[in-house]
C-alpha cells in the first residue's frame, strides 16, 4: 500500500501513456494530510490508460461538506480529493479500478474526447453537505462537453450522489456521443444515472436497486426527488433502453428537458408494502426546465412503470408518442384530489394531477403547447384508474391529442 500526500500528476501534454498496476497487490491510499484534485490526475493529455489498482479516499479524514459548486464554475475545479481526474485530454482509458470510501468522485473526466470507462468498482463514497443531504457526489462523472464516451460494466454501491452522470454547465458545449451501458447501481439517495445537457447519448441494458436509499440523506430541500434514469438541461436525440430497476423511492425515468428521443422497454417495479416507498413520485415525468428546448417528438414504448405513488406519466409538449405501455398498480397514495390528504395536497388548481394515470398539462417549469400526440394501447392499472385513467389539466385540449384502445382498470 501507498499512501499518497499529492497526486500522482502526469505531465502536460504527456500522451502514448500507460499506468498499470497490479489488481492483487497495487493500493494507492489518500493519506490524512493529502492535498490535491486527485489520485491519479491528468490535464491536457492524450493516448492514456490507467489499471488495475485499488484506491481507498480516506473519506473520512478528507471528506468535505461542500454543496453545489457556483454555476459557472465545473465540477473539476472545485471538488478535491477525487480518486481518477482527466481534464481537456483525449483518448483515456480507466479499467479495471476499485475505489472506496472517496469523499468526492472517483472518476471525474471533463472536457475530454475518446473516453473509455469499464469494469470500474466504487463503493462507499461521496460525502455530504452541511444538512447531511447527498451533494450530488460518489460516482461518475463526465462533464463540460465530454464526447465519445463508453462507459460500460461498472458497478457502484452505497453511494451518496448521483452513479453516473453528465453534466455542462448552462452555455457549455453539450456532452455527446456516448453510450452508459450494462452498469450495476445499488444504494444512492439521489439518481441512478443521470444524462445532463447532452446530445446523442444512449443509456442502454443498465440495471439497479434501492433507489432513494437512505432516506436520510435525499436532498429534498434541494429539490433532488431520487430519479432511476434522469434528464436535466438540453438533452436529444438520446436513447434510454432496456433499463432495469427495482425498488425506486422517487421517480422511474424524468425527461426534463428530453427531446427527439425514445425510451424504450425500460422498468421499473416496487413490489414491496406502499409504506417502503415513502418519496414514490410519478412513474414517468417530461418537463421543460430548460429555456433553450421545447418538449417534442419523444416515443415512450415498451416501458413497466409498477408501484408508484402517483400516475404513470404526467405528460407536456407535442408530438409525443405513449405507446404499449403498463403502468401497473399506480396512485398507490389513493390520490383523489383531496387536498385534505397531505401527501395529496399539490397544485389545488388541478386536483386532477396526481390521481390521474396518464396526466396532460399545460405548464412544467414554462408553460407548454401539449396537442399533437398519440396515446394508444397502453394498459393502466391502479386506485381509481377505472375514472382516472386519462386526463387532462386546465387548458388542454384532449381532442387535439390521439388518445385509444387504452386499456383502464380500477384497484381497491
Amino acid at each position: 500500500m501507498i499512501d499518497l500526500h499529492a497526486p500522482l500528476e502526469l505531465a502536460a501534454g504527456a500522451h502514448d501513456v500507460t499506468v498499470e498496476g497490479d489488481p492483487s497487490r497495487s493500493v494507492l491510499r489518500l493519506a490524512a494530510d493529502f492535498q490535491g484534485a486527485a489520485a491519479i490526475l491528468g490535464s491536457g493529455v492524450s493516448n492514456v490508460s490507467v489499471s488495475g489498482f485499488k484506491i481507498i479516499g480516506n473519506r473520512a479524514a478528507l471528506g468535505t461538506a461542500k454543496y453545489l459548486p457556483p454555476s459557472d464554475v465545473p465540477f473539476a475545479n472545485y471538488y478535491d480529493a477525487n480518486g481518477v481526474l482527466f481534464k481537456d485530454s483525449q483518448k483515456i482509458v480507466i479499467r479495471d479500478i476499485s475505489f472506496q470510501e472517496i469523499g468526492d468522485f472517483p472518476v471525474l473526466v471533463s472536457h475530454c474526447s475518446g473516453v473509455a470507462i469499464d469494469h470500474v468498482t466504487i463503493k462507499d463514497s461521496g460525502t455530504l453537505n452541511a444538512q447531511g443531504h447527498s451533494n450530488t457526489t460518489g460516482g461518475i462523472l463526465l462533464e463540460q462537453g465530454t464526447a465519445d464516451f463508453d462507459v460500460r460494466l461498472c458497478r457502484l454501491e452505497r453511494i451518496r450522489g448521483n452513479g453516473i452522470w453528465t453534466h455542462s454547465n448552462y452555455g457549455s458545449a453539450l456532452n455527446r456521443d456516448g453510450i452508459i451501458r450494462q452498469n450495476d447501481i445499488r444504494g444512492t439517495p439521489r439518481d441512478a444515472i443521470q444524462v445532463g445537457h447532452a446530445t446523442r447519448v444512449q443509456v442502454v441494458n443498465n440495471q439497479g436497486s434501492d433507489i432513494g436509499v437512505p432516506l436520510a440523506e435525499v436532498d429534498l430541500p434541494g429539490g433532488a426527488t431520487p430519479v432511476a434514469i434522469d434528464s436535466a438541461g438540453d438533452v436529444s436525440e438520446s436513447v434510454y433502453s432496456g433499463n432495469r430497476f427495482e425498488d425506486v423511492d422517487g421517480q422511474c425515468i424524468d425527461l426534463d428537458g428530453f427531446h427527439d428521443g425514445q425510451v424504450l422497454e425500460n422498468s421499473c417495479v416496487n413490489l414491496k408494502p406502499r409504506e417502503a416507498y415513502p418519496l414514490s413520485h410519478e412513474g414517468i415525468v417530461v418537463g421543460n426546465s430548460n429555456p433553450d428546448m421545447r418538449s417534442e417528438n419523444v416515443i415512450v414504448k415498451g416501458n413497466l412503470i409498477q408501484g408508484f405513488g402517483y400516475g404513470g406519466v404526467y405528460l407536456i409538449g407535442r408530438g409525443h408518442q405513449i405507446t404499449g405501455n403498463r403502468f401497473l398498480d399506480i396512485n398507490r397514495n389513493h390520490c383523489t384530489g383531496d387536498m385534505h390528504i397531505p401527501i395529496c395536497a399539490y397544485a389545488p388548481a388541478e386536483p386532477a394531477m396526481l390521481r390521474t394515470g396518464i396526466y396532460l398539462a399545460s405548464h412544467a417549469a414554462r408553460p407548454a403547447d401539449t396537442q399533437s400526440n398519440v396515446i394508444e394501447h397502453n394498459q393502466i392499472s391502479g386506485f381509481g384508474m377505472d375514472q382516472w385513467c386519462v386526463g387532462g389539466g386546465p387548458g388542454v385540449k384532449l381532442a387535439r391529442n390521439k388518445i385509444a384502445n387504452n386499456t383502464c382498470a380500477g384497484v381497491r
